[in-house]
């Protein structure tokens, strides 16, 4: 048998999601406007080489340097 909290959750979070969340995300979207994010000079500096600015990697060729070279 499934607990009461396991239906019940999930279907708040849906009506919340597709009734309440259009109406109420403009108005607190006006309270706190979101400020711009102040990068840097150094746009590699704390990244990886091969990553991309999430952290996961690139799908284009990257540099191998560590391997010894003949």
């Amino acid at each position: 048998m499934v607990c009461i909290p396991c239906i019940v959750i999930p279907v708040l979070l849906w009506i919340f999601k597709k009734f309440l969340e259009p109406y109420i995300y403009p108005v607190f979207n006006r309270l706190w406007p979101k400020k711009p994010i102040q990068q840097s000079g150094d746009k590699n500096a704390g990244n990886c080489k091969g990553a991309g600015t999430n952290g996961l990697p690139t799908k284009g060729p990257t540099e191998v340097s560590d391997k010894k070279k003949d």
